[in-house]
């Protein structure tokens, strides 16, 4: 009985204890190299997700790899004062026939943010800038819903040399300085027209027109509209002057 109990002990020793390795299946012949290969295979993979590759994105193989280059170079060749979407000629200095008059690096902008402007207009380019700056915050946004959209800012006055409201003395309007733009309309793609004059105060462009000029308070120095006085009953006068008290929209 005692050796009966000892067998049955030294069974269950050996069937509930488990292994003290994994067993592991032997290598099949040639299967060192086969892995080998496979490893080779993915870490290549691997590298040349890691640098960019073919793996890492399909689109470069069905576009072409210098597409953007020569979108960016055509947009270039036509930009002035270092911005593709202020397009137009660079003319150099101007001189002023009274004195205080002139621009020293004088641009011609023909169009600003895909936005045509109705003549080119010489001005410098923190001008160009600040026009820039509104028509992407204010122009476009405010007549997005007319007419298709805008096509065509209307420009009433740009560079001349000459004394504020034409007056024969005082001080050179901001216009001599090629620091002032005057806007009088926009044209819409559809071919309708928003003018300063007739829709102010009445119409449904009313509104859009009274937006856009309280919105050019900030990228400009200086804003005059309809309420200013009798000079600007029809056109908006933008400029960068800046005084001490910052901007001066009227």
């Amino acid at each position: 009985m005692k050796r009966l109990t000892a067998v049955l002990c030294a069974m269950a020793t050996l069937s509930c204890a488990g292994p003290d390795t994994s067993i592991r299946p032997e290598a099949r012949p040639g299967a060192g190299a086969s892995d080998n290969r496979a490893d080779d295979t993915l870490n290549s993979s691997a590298r040349e997700n890691r640098g960019g590759g073919f793996l890492s994105s399909l689109r470069p193989v069905f576009r072409a790899p210098n597409a953007s280059k020569r979108q960016n170079a055509l947009l270039s060749q036509g930009s002035v004062c270092g911005d593709p979407a202020i397009q137009g000629e660079a003319i150099g200095r101007v001189k002023g026939t009274i004195s205080g008059c002139g621009i020293e690096d004088a641009v011609q902008v023909s169009s600003v943010s895909g936005i045509l402007l109705s003549s080119k207009a010489t001005m410098e380019c923190d001008t160009a800038r600040a026009l820039k700056t509104w028509v992407e915050g204010s122009a476009k946004p405010a007549l997005a819903s007319r007419g298709g959209g805008l096509r065509e800012i209307k420009v009433a006055a740009h560079y001349v040399c000459r004394r504020r409201n034409n007056a024969k003395t005082g001080k050179i309007s901001e216009h001599g300085t090629g620091r002032a733009i005057d806007i009088s309309g926009f044209e819409m793609l559809n071919g309708s027209e928003i003018s300063v004059l007739n829709d102010w105060n009445a119409g449904s462009a009313s509104k859009a027109l009274q937006r856009m000029h309280a919105q050019a308070c900030g990228p400009f120095g200086t804003v005059l509209g309809p309420r200013a006085d009798r000079h600007h009953l029809d056109h908006f006068h933008f400029d960068t002057a800046r005084y001490r008290n910052g901007t001066y929209c009227r």
